[in-house]
C-alpha cells in the first residue's frame, strides 16, 4: 500500500493535455525504475478528465471542495508515496525529467522547488506581466519577509517529503497554496533546495484558470498575513520614529522651511502618527502571539523571553507611569488656566502643552489595556 514516489496532478477540465502528462510521468517511473504512482486530483471536471486519467493509468481522487489548494491537499492526502512531486496537468512541465527532484529528496531535502528562471521559460510560456512583475515581486517579498533562499516561489513543479510537509498543516484552498508551502517550509526550518526546470507553453486551447490580479493579490495577502513583523511591527516603529522626530522638532515653537511655516496643526498630526504607530506595534505583538498559540507560526524565542521579563505588572506600571505624567501635566495646565480666571487662552501657546499631555494619557491607557489583553493571549502559553 506504499511506494517511494507519488506524482500528484490537480485537474479541472484538462482533457486536452492530461493523458500526455500521465504518460510522461509513468514513462519516467519506468525508465528510472522508481516504485511510484500517478494520482490525479479531479476538482469537478465536466469534460471527461477523470475517465481519461483512469484509462491512462492514473489513480483518480475526486475532490468536491473547489480550489487549486483543495485539490492538491486531497491528492497529497490520498497518495501513497514517501516522496511527492506535484505538477500542473497542462503539459507546461516535462514529467519525464523528474530525476533532479528525486535525487535531492533522496539526499534528505524536505522541499525541492523547480526554478523556471534558472531552467528557461520558452516563448509564450509565461505572460510578460507574470514574468517581469508578478513572480519576481512576490518572490522578492517572500525572500525578504521569510529569509527564504528560493528564487521562484510559485513554480508549479515541486517535490517534498510527505513526513516533513505533513507537519506544516497546510490549509489554504486557492492558488496561494503554493505560497503557503514555501512560507511554512521557511518558518519551520525545513531543508529546501532548487533545481532548474523548463517552462513550456501549455497545450490547452482554453485560457488558464489563473487570474493574474486576483490570484496575485491572494498570494501577496497571504505573505503579509503570515508576517506580523512586516505587516505591523516595521511600519509601526517607523511611524513612531517619524512622529516623535516631528513632535520634538515642533515642540519649542513654529518651524519654517522656505516660505512654509509648520506650527501646532502639524504638531497635532505628528502626535496622531505616534499613536497610530504605537497601535500598529501592539497589533504586531498580539497577532504574533495569537498565530503561535494557534500553531500557525512556530515558537518564537523572542516571545518566550518577553513573557519571562515583560509581565502584566510591568505593563501596568509603564502604562500607569505614562498616564500619570499626562495627568500631572493636565493638572498643571488647569492650574495655569485658573490663574487667568478660566478666561480665553492663546491656542498657539497652550496647545504645545496640551497635545503632549493628551499623548501621554492616550499611550498610557492603551498600554494598560494592551497589557491585560496580552496577558489573556498568553494564558495558554504559560499554562
Amino acid at each position: 500500500m506504499s511506494c517511494e514516489l507519488s506524482i500528484v496532478m490537480p485537474c479541472l477540465n484538462e482533457a486536452e493535455t492530461l493523458a500526455v502528462c500521465i504518460e510522461k510521468a509513468l514513462g519516467y517511473l519506468r525508465e528510472a525504475s522508481v516504485d511510484g504512482e500517478v494520482v490525479v486530483a479531479d476538482n469537478g471536471s465536466t469534460d471527461g478528465s477523470p475517465d481519461i486519467a483512469a484509462r491512462a493509468g492514473a489513480r483518480v481522487v475526486h475532490v468536491s471542495v473547489k480550489g487549486y489548494g483543495s485539490a492538491l491537499r486531497a491528492g497529497i492526502e490520498a497518495s501513497r508515496g514517501r516522496y511527492i512531486i506535484m505538477g500542473d496537468a497542462d503539459d507546461s512541465y516535462d514529467f519525464t525529467r523528474l530525476g533532479p527532484f528525486v535525487e535531492r529528496l533522496r539526499e534528505g531535502y524536505d522541499l525541492v522547488m523547480g526554478n523556471r528562471f534558472a531552467g528557461g521559460i520558452l516563448p509564450g510560456a509565461m505572460p510578460p506581466l507574470h514574468r517581469y512583475l508578478g513572480n519576481p515581486v512576490l518572490t522578492w517579498v517572500g525572500r525578504l519577509f521569510f529569509r527564504s533562499p528560493l528564487r521562484d516561489f510559485h513554480c508549479g513543479l515541486r517535490g517534498f517529503s510527505r513526513e516533513a510537509v505533513g507537519k506544516l498543516d497546510l490549509h489554504t484552498t486557492g492558488m496561494e497554496f503554493a505560497s503557503e508551502m514555501v512560507v511554512k517550509a521557511s518558518l519551520f526550518g525545513l531543508r529546501v533546495a532548487e533545481v532548474p526546470v523548463t517552462l513550456y507553453p501549455d497545450g490547452r486551447s482554453r485560457p488558464p484558470h489563473l487570474r493574474s490580479w486576483r490570484d496575485g493579490w491572494r498570494h501577496l495577502r497571504f505573505l503579509l498575513l503570515y508576517s506580523p513583523r512586516w505587516l505591523f511591527l516595521v511600519p509601526g516603529l517607523l511611524m513612531m520614529l517619524l512622529g516623535s522626530l516631528l513632535t520634538l522638532w515642533l515642540l519649542p515653537g513654529p518651524r519654517s522651511v522656505g516660505s512654509v511655516t509648520f506650527d501646532i496643526h502639524t504638531l497635532l498630526y505628528a502626535v496622531m502618527v505616534i499613536v497610530l504607530g504605537f497601535q500598529t506595534v501592539m497589533f504586531a505583538v498580539f497577532s504574533k502571539i495569537f498565530a503561535v498559540s494557534e500553531g500557525l507560526l512556530p515558537e518564537d524565542e523572542t516571545l518566550n523571553r518577553m513573557f519571562r521579563y515583560v509581565t502584566l505588572e510591568t505593563g501596568l506600571a509603564a502604562g500607569g507611569g505614562l498616564a500619570l505624567l499626562g495627568l500631572v501635566s493636565t493638572v498643571y495646565l488647569v492650574a495655569r488656566w485658573s490663574m487667568l480666571d478660566f478666561g480665553p487662552l492663546d491656542p498657539v501657546v497652550t496647545f504645545r502643552l496640551v497635545i503632549p499631555a493628551v499623548l501621554l494619557l492616550i499611550l498610557g491607557c492603551q498600554l494598560i489595556l494592551g497589557s491585560f489583553f496580552l496577558s489573556i493571549l498568553g494564558l495558554r502559553r504559560r499554562g
